[in-house]
């Protein structure tokens, strides 16, 4: 088992799992500043049944998955290529988009949830349901972002759910010292460097999404040849070519295989490919201008919000 290989889902889930826990946090302090802390076990419990409910639905992602490499279905093989690639573009437009609206939203965090815990406590009867719903959407919504990008790996056995695990011990860490014991810790530069390392990560699966799409177009065009039309690009004088990405442009497998250490840390990290194609440069670099010039805009334009948010919750939980 290649521990490197858990870098990339320990990343992301440390980095969704203490926004949740950033809410956790302010939903606990409001309760106990509201004298409400009765309402505790809705929150626990919100956090289990969040975290079940993403847990479930990865397990059919990656049980799809599975089924595909095994089944004797001629066009399996293809199908399972675009699947992967499928859920590798939905997962980066999935993180991109909560990149740069966790960002920008950041200085909104603590009044929002401030206001829909206190819209929740005024409804007597289901105030436990609606603290539940408030806590059980936040995780969700983290968490599935996660099983998204895990299932759009290759297959990698334990490795990616022992990062995701590893991510979520590390977030409730991270928020049991924030909130519990009061420890000062500096959130936005946190973010900031984490979603820089976001950015790369979510680059190179960038650069897998176009592969897993190039192999099922080579796939489709060998079994048919009806489809041979789909590779456009066919180097035969190539020893190494693709069908739709292009010419190859980068080469260093006799150097640096992203297989082998510290190739595959370059890979989890940065995106790094021994082999790269020029539609999968291009792309990499597009996605690197756009998102990232996006993520720093928001990021330059925003004070230490996160600071203010959490600073009041901190001194409410203590």
């Amino acid at each position: 088992m290649n521990f490197t290989e858990a870098i990339p889902t320990f990343v992301i889930t440390l980095r969704e799992g203490v926004e949740a826990a950033l809410i956790v946090g302010i939903v606990l302090a409001c309760l106990k500043k509201a004298e409400q802390t009765n309402l505790n076990s809705w929150v626990y419990a919100g956090v289990g049944a969040g975290i079940a409910a993403s847990g479930f639905v990865g397990v059919l992602f990656n049980g799809l998955l599975a089924a595909l490499s095994t089944s004797n279905q001629p066009y399996a093989p293809a199908i399972k290529q675009l699947l992967e690639g499928v859920l590798g573009i939905v997962a980066i437009a999935m993180l991109s988009w909560m990149l740069i609206w966790m960002t920008q939203q950041a200085r909104f965090l603590k009044a929002e949830v401030e206001g829909a815990v206190t819209a929740a406590l005024t409804e007597n009867t289901q105030a436990g349901w609606g603290v539940f719903g408030l806590i059980f959407i936040a995780v969700l919504r983290e968490g599935f972002e996660t099983v998204i990008f895990v299932s759009a790996q290759f297959q990698q056995g334990l490795s990616p759910a022992l990062g995701a695990l590893g991510g979520l011990t590390g977030a409730a860490i991270f928020g049991a010292l924030l909130f519990k014991w009061g420890v000062k810790i500096d959130i936005r530069q946190f973010f900031k460097f984490m979603g820089i390392l976001l950015l790369l990560i979510v680059a190179g699966l960038a650069v897998s999404a176009l592969k897993h799409f190039d192999q099922a177009a080579a796939i489709l065009s060998q079994m048919d040849s009806k489809y041979a039309a789909i590779c456009v690009y066919f180097d035969r004088a190539s020893q190494i070519h693709s069908c739709i990405l292009g010419p190859l442009v980068w080469n260093a497998a006799d150097i640096l295989p992203d297989r082998q250490f510290p190739g595959i840390l370059l890979k989890s990290l940065f995106g790094y490919r021994d082999r790269l194609y020029l539609i999968q440069a291009i792309g990499y670099v597009i996605f690197l201008v756009t998102v990232g010039s996006l993520y720093f805009q928001k990021l330059g334009g925003k004070s230490n919000v996160a600071n203010k948010n959490t600073q009041p919750a901190r001194e409410s939980a203590n």
